[in-house]
């Protein structure tokens, strides 16, 4: 039996809800899913594209971190095929886990490279102004981990 157009993109996108986690919610529309479960469907889109950049702004908001750790491991996927994956990310405490370029915007590029070599408090400090109490809290809160 052929399968026609319109059943493989059917079985497609059900491939990407299930690699999102989400198949079981694939006949609901979008108004019914919380914000989370909006943000992996809007993923499997961009993976049934099967495209050559992947650009995305903060997939991994309103996730919790098991769900954050499968869209990485996404990511990491499509990165290992070749394509290049672009990410807004504002999560300082992840950033040199998940990404291995960087570019630092403050209105203008401030600085762009390998995360090892750019991700440094030099370079946090030009991109927030000399302002690193953000920075600070983040430290702390990585101290604390696992602390009651």
């Amino acid at each position: 039996m052929v399968q026609t157009s319109y059943q493989i993109q059917k079985q497609q996108a059900l491939e990407a809800l299930e690699k999102v986690g989400i198949s079981h919610l694939a006949k609901r529309q979008i108004s019914q899913l919380s914000g989370g479960q909006q943000q992996r469907v809007f993923l499997a889109r961009a993976l049934v594209q099967e495209a050559e950049i992947y650009f995305m702004d903060e997939p991994f908001a309103a996730v919790d971190a098991a769900t954050e750790q499968a869209i990485i491991e996404l990511l990491q996927e499509l990165n290992s095929k070749g394509k290049t994956v672009l990410c807004v990310h504002h999560d300082l405490a992840t950033v040199s886990r998940y990404f291995d370029y960087l570019v630092l915007l403050n209105m203008r590029v401030v600085a762009s490279g390998p995360t090892s070599e750019t991700f440094t408090r030099e370079n946090l400090q030009k991109t927030y102004g000399g302002k690193l109490n953000l920075l600070d809290d983040v430290a702390q809160a990585l101290k604390n981990v696992g602390r009651p």
